[in-house]
């Protein structure tokens, strides 16, 4: 397949908040590692943290991290096994989706299967911009290095562990489909990590791209009821007609007298936090009845803490847990197959769309909360 020597991408500078689309040589994939052309990639607010500052990243870099696109080129020395997954098969012309979490496969918690704790990837992606090698596949023309925020997948070409793809069936939209490699992702981890059984009442506290995935995962898991909160009419609208069975506008009223009336004074079996604020956290824990568990999954800026009242935890017995993210290997061709099934209903998670040109203006209409659901940028 014809690759062009250059590729435009949208760049961080490392001191700004914002955007700028260049020229940069197009990447070249090593072992287990494929050029993927990106069809779109998910706007999400995990790369505005890293855009504002308020998550350590070396810069300048290529964000970007939830993509769908084509396989065009897997690189030399590639094991042919790691090539067969999600029950297809990884070669040029594939269309496929990818998790933000790239598993080495090698370390500690890969072997035992928690792809979602990759020491490699935290190690040198998330510190570092590197892939596994310690070294990252992307810089400029003149030679200077760019990071890379998982595969810096807001460029026209990426390069992307085997591990991090898998086929995309006929069937599902390729350009909506990215969102399915964060969004849909990392609430398929979420509800996963909450033990969320058939019958059981769920809250989710912020309604935004996670948020509003939350409510389709959460019901397709056989939620009895699913309680949207947010501050915003225009996303609680949204979180109705993705499957919210109720509504609190926390802005009007108190979101736990509000899911007391709502659950027959108990609570919620399970709270899904999906903002990383202080004040949503600990609001995520009040909602809880006996027993509950409250699901952190925003990612909050810098060393933000947030105050849960002890007692009420321990009489209770209730549990507060993280999650970052599914098991990219095991997780991610369920999520896709989810979606095949009608189960996430990617179009109507979509709501707006940007070309690679107008990447910073949808990162700033994310900063000011104009975002209902997820946006993409398309390439």
């Amino acid at each position: 397949m014809n690759v062009p020597s250059t590729m435009r991408a949208a760049v961080w500078d490392g001191t700004t908040s914002h955007l700028h689309t260049e020229t940069i040589p197009t990447p070249e994939p090593k072992a287990n590692e494929a050029l993927v052309q990106i069809i779109s990639c998910g706007v999400c607010h995990t790369d505005l943290h890293v855009l504002k500052g308020e998550v350590a990243f070396p810069g300048p870099a290529v964000v970007g991290h939830e993509i769908s696109g084509r396989v065009v080129r897997i690189g030399e020395g590639t094991d042919e096994a790691r090539t067969h997954v999600g029950g297809g098969v990884l070669e040029p012309g594939t269309p496929v989706v990818g998790a933000f979490i790239m598993p080495c496969t090698e370390c500690e918690p890969c072997q035992k299967g928690r792809d979602d704790l990759c020491e490699k990837f935290f190690g040198e992606n998330r510190l570092n911009g590197n892939l596994f090698d310690g070294t990252s596949r992307l810089h400029r023309e003149d030679g200077s290095r760019l990071s890379m925020y998982s595969m810096g997948g807001l460029a026209e070409y990426a390069v992307v562990p085997l591990a991090a793809l898998t086929p995309l069936p006929e069937g599902l939209p390729p350009e909506e489909s990215a969102i399915l490699g964060c969004a849909a992702f990392t609430a398929f981890g979420a509800v996963r990590q909450s033990r969320l059984q058939p019958g059981e009442t769920a809250a989710i506290v912020a309604t935004g791209g996670v948020g509003s995935s939350l409510i389709q995962v959460a019901k397709h898991a056989g939620a009895s009821k699913v309680i949207a909160i947010d501050i915003a009419d225009a996303k609680l609208a949204a979180a109705k007609d993705l499957g919210a069975d109720e509504t609190v506008n926390s802005a009007q009223e108190d979101a736990r007298e509000a899911v007391l009336r709502l659950t027959d004074g108990k609570g919620v079996d399970v709270a899904f936090e999906a903002l990383g604020h202080p004040a949503t956290f600990s609001q995520a824990v009040t909602l809880l009845r006996e027993g509950g568990r409250m699901v952190a999954v925003g990612i909050a800026a810098g060393k933000a803490a947030a105050e849960v009242e002890i007692t009420p935890l321990v009489r209770r017995g209730q549990t507060i847990v993280g999650s970052f993210g599914a098991r990219t290997r095991e997780d991610l061709p369920q999520v896709v197959d989810m979606a095949a099934q009608g189960g996430y209903r990617v179009a109507e998670a979509v709501t707006r769309r940007y070309s690679l040109d107008q990447a910073d203006e949808a990162y700033q209409a994310l900063a000011r909360g104009e975002i209902t659901g997820r946006a993409i940028v398309v390439m």
